[in-house]
């Protein structure tokens, strides 16, 4: 009997330890509105560059490997591109270039392969004008060049997803960035078509005219989405083939109110109905490899369980890759689930113990600098206390690891 218990004593261990070792671990640096990177004001080149390397060596500690930096937010760039110009972001003021001189996106893939983890570039897809009362646009912005491609929604501007040089205007941007840059993955956010905003209707009623399609409007939309998906994804691999695609969703993709395969959720919007994304076909498809949808919500919410959907998102992995996000910046509010220090030792418990779910991705950077609830401490001395590896994903052939 004693040797029975040690053996499966070492199973257990082994088991809990093969857990811990192959699991994404990232976090996600975002640009725009200066959220995390680099901060409001700061245009000091070398500022800019110690700041990043202070972000990257506080997650190497708390045992990241990845990191999702925001290097596109609204059609501009994070590096010298012949099609879109410098952010605002960046320099405080679009089409401006840093001084002195770096590029931006160079030398952050550099330090994060440094220190052996992946970078993954992270762009918003459609929208082009963060605020059209007060964004500095550039003369040479897509806007001003294409002016018919958009269309104005609340404060914003964005590509229409219905124009198909539009979407190839993306597509190009994408196969610019993986050919020129050492990157081990595009990623793109949530917004396709925009979050609806109550009592207006998104503007696109003359594309749908003009595009002749039989479908419903809703079907149209989604046709749009799926198209650039599955284009992206061919641009991606035809430049190189180990490079992943990924997409963080918002975290419904349907209540099971309005289809049985939905989840049991009361979301007030969700991916399928409001913003077009059919998360469910790119998977089954294959046209993305990772999916990271974005469970911001605790444990026991009422609306949408933390538990539920990833249960959920598990049972439709359709064999790609599932990593959870999580909202870790909600720390800061006065909602008393965010403020249970195991809130998060709870998420990641249940996490490890759900098939199909291969690791955590949170939002965002800057939120860790508070040590939240005293997560840095759990994630260094716990959770992620252990090396791990980034899970390989054997659809891909495997990159030469001497690129890095």
């Amino acid at each position: 009997m004693r040797i029975l218990f040690f053996v499966l004593t070492l199973l257990t261990g082994a088991i809990a330890f093969s857990q811990s070792n192959s699991e994404f671990r990232g976090v996600w640096i975002a640009t725009v509105d200066n959220i995390d990177w680099p901060h409001k004001g700061m245009y000091s080149v070398n500022s800019q560059k110690n700041e990043f390397i202070r972000q990257l060596d506080m997650h190497q500690q708390n045992g990241m490997n990845a990191v999702i930096v925001q290097v596109r937010a609204a059609a501009d760039a994070f590096y010298p591109s012949a099609l879109e110009p410098w952010s605002e972001w960046l320099t405080g003021m679009q089409g401006r270039s840093p001084y002195p001189y770096y590029d931006p996106l160079q030398f952050m893939i550099e330090e994060t392969h440094k220190r052996g983890m992946e970078f993954h570039a992270w762009l918003n897809p459609y929208r082009a004008n963060y605020n059209i009362r007060s964004s500095s646009i550039a003369s040479n912005h897509i806007t001003k060049i294409h002016p018919d491609w958009f269309l104005n929604y609340g404060d914003k501007k964005y590509f229409d997803p219905g124009n198909k040089q539009a979407q190839q205007h993306v597509i190009n941007v994408v196969r610019d960035i993986v050919q020129r840059y050492d990157v081990d993955a595009i990623h793109m956010d949530d917004y396709f078509y925009p979050y609806r905003i109550t009592g207006k209707e998104f503007p696109d009623n003359a594309s749908y005219k003009r595009s002749g399609s039989t479908l419903s409007k809703g079907d149209w939309r989604r046709s749009n989405v799926d198209s650039i998906i599955k284009a992206l994804n061919t641009a991606i691999k035809e430049e190189k083939p180990f490079c992943k695609f990924g997409i963080s969703p918002f975290g419904v993709w349907r209540n099971k109110t309005a289809d049985p395969d939905g989840s049991n959720t009361k979301a007030g919007q969700t991916n399928y109905d409001d913003l077009y994304a059919n998360i469910l076909l790119w998977l089954q498809q294959g046209w993305v490899d990772y999916v990271a949808p974005q469970l911001y919500w605790e444990i026991g919410h009422k609306l949408a369980d933390y538990q539920e959907l990833i249960k959920w998102w598990s049972e439709h992995s359709y064999g790609r890759h599932i990593y959870i996000g999580h909202g870790i910046y909600r720390s800061n509010e006065r909602n008393a689930a965010w403020k249970n220090p195991n809130e998060l030792p709870n998420q990641l418990k249940l996490l490890r113990e759900t098939p199909n779910v291969k690791g955590s991705i949170y939002f965002s950077s800057t939120s860790f600098y508070r040590n939240p609830n005293g997560w840095n401490d759990s994630l260094r001395n716990n959770y992620y206390k252990n090396p791990a590896v980034i899970p390989e994903m054997d659809w891909l052939p495997q990159r030469d690891k001497g690129t890095h």
